[in-house]
């Protein structure tokens, strides 16, 4: 290994922060811009939310979701008709005030999200029940004027995809809301190896405007929480706002209802801090921009370029390969893919064709496999879904380890002083008590897990009647 590229990473233990700065530069997923908290985000990074995008996109568009596109300014008096919607975001809201030379007559806001947008829309074309439902997608940015940036966890400009669909009723509204979810919760699990837990947030933590926020909680490395995609159960609010009323079979005007749900790239951060290490980023493969790294030993020698091509031409059938032929050394190049997370290098030279054979080494854990080359596409499709399987586990007991049951205040305490990750305790529903938890621990309240367990009969803060299980958390 090029120990002088190594080095370049700081340890996670050493500076959690840094580490972290040092894989998303050094792994050329993204850079800073001349624009405070914006980044640029490098082929590499996008390559992966190219990936997150293919799969939602063909799953939502496989149940009649179709994407459309909203424009990136907002009136102010069309920001405000839903007033605790604003409220919750003027914080964050960037304003245009000005045009050309010109003074505007009204300030226009630059898309912190689309609802009102989407409302305005919806209040024109919506008339009949047959009209709906309405399932609407848009890929695309916002801004929300974050005071403490961080890439692609917390930015003043990131890409996501935001749902917006109208039903005719709640129980429809409700059930498209929590299929929602459930997507986001495959797309860690079965793409990003990445562990969640589905949840829905307390009266306080919801979004601005929702009747119910859902959600996906998952632990980091440092033993934050991050909260990884949300569904939004909108109820009539938005309807009324905005007019949108539609005539039911009987000829009646009904308001419709509405949801509205999203995951950013803040999924790439989350992948970095879920399973990296040391040496940089460690790729769950399913998500890949390059599964498989083929390296040529003594390349120079006859014959070893021409099977390293001859092995490409065999994997890019049903991998993502790539060939590094450079003059860089054999170990620099070991370094700089170990850096990136590819998934598997594959090792070819003299000695190995003289034996019709490979190697392949394993990013995640570094595990050295002697192969023939006979049957090699499938040898390595296998060994990536068995990559993918271990990262899953190891992020699953990772998380599984570091949460902790509280039943008092004095343990929930200790805890966050001494332990990290989540604490599972018992709530009494009242706000008070999630308020002084939060000022004495410094944890919020991550989560109302769906499924639900009875830890213990009683509030961990107040101690009177508890039927709440919370997961609570430092997050970021």
């Amino acid at each position: 290994m090029d120990k002088k590229l190594v080095e370049q990473i700081t340890s996670r233990s050493e500076d959690f922060a840094q580490w972290y700065t040092d894989i998303v530069r050094k792994a050329e997923l993204a850079d800073y811009s001349s624009v405070r908290g914006c980044m640029i985000i490098r082929p590499y990074g996008y390559a992966i939310w190219e990936r997150i995008q293919k799969y939602i996109d063909a799953k939502i568009k496989g149940t009649g979701h179709e994407n459309v596109y909203m424009p990136i300014f907002i009136p102010e008096h069309l920001l405000e008709k839903e007033k605790e919607h604003v409220e919750g975001f003027a914080p964050e809201v960037a304003w245009v005030t000005e045009g050309g030379n010109e003074k505007l007559t009204e300030k226009l806001c630059v898309r912190p999200t689309s609802e009102t947008l989407f409302c305005e829309h919806f209040a024109k074309i919506i008339h009949s029940y047959k009209d709906l439902p309405k399932l609407y997608n848009q890929w695309c940015s916002v801004i929300r004027w974050e005071k403490t940036t961080r890439p692609f966890l917390r930015t003043a400009e990131f890409l996501w995809q935001e749902g917006h669909t109208i039903h005719a009723t709640r129980e429809e509204a409700e059930k498209e809301t929590r299929y929602i979810l459930d997507l986001y919760s495959e797309l860690c699990k079965d793409v990003l190896a990445m562990p969640v837990i589905q949840g829905k947030k307390t009266e306080s933590e919801k979004f601005a405007g929702a009747v119910d926020t859902y959600t996906i909680e998952s632990l980091m490395h440092d033993g934050k929480a991050l909260q990884a995609g949300t569904s939004h159960y909108l109820g009539e609010n938005f309807a009324r706002a905005f007019g949108i009323q539609y005539s039911d079979k009987e000829g009646k005007q009904q308001y419709v209802h509405y949801t509205t749900w999203a995951v950013t790239t803040r999924l790439i951060g989350a992948i970095i801090m879920i399973h990296g290490d040391d040496d940089g980023m460690v790729m769950p493969p399913r998500i890949a921009p390059i599964q498989v790294i083929i390296v040529p030993i003594a390349q120079h020698k006859s014959g070893v370029l021409e099977k390293a091509n001859e092995l490409k031409d065999i994997l890019s059938k049903s991998v993502r390969v790539k060939i590094d032929d450079s003059d860089k050394t054999p170990g620099w190049k070991f370094s700089e893919y170990e850096m990136k997370g590819v998934p598997v290098r594959l090792e070819v030279g003299p000695r190995d064709i003289e034996k019709n054979q490979v190697v392949l080494v394993r990013r995640d854990t570094g595990e050295k496999t002697v192969v023939p080359m006979d049957n090699l596409e499938n040898q390595v499709n296998s060994l990536l879904d068995k990559i993918h399987d271990s990262m899953y586990k190891k992020a699953k007991d990772f998380r599984d380890n570091n949460t902790h049951d509280a039943f008092n205040m004095e343990q929930f305490k200790d805890i966050e002083e001494n332990k990290s990750g989540f604490v599972r305790a018992m709530w009494c529903g009242d706000a008070k008590c999630e308020e002084k938890i939060r000022e004495i621990t410094g944890a919020t309240s991550r989560c109302m897990p769906l499924k639900q367990e009875h830890i213990s009969d009683t509030c961990v803060c107040c101690g009177k009647k508890a039927d709440k299980l919370v997961y609570w958390g430092r997050a970021y």
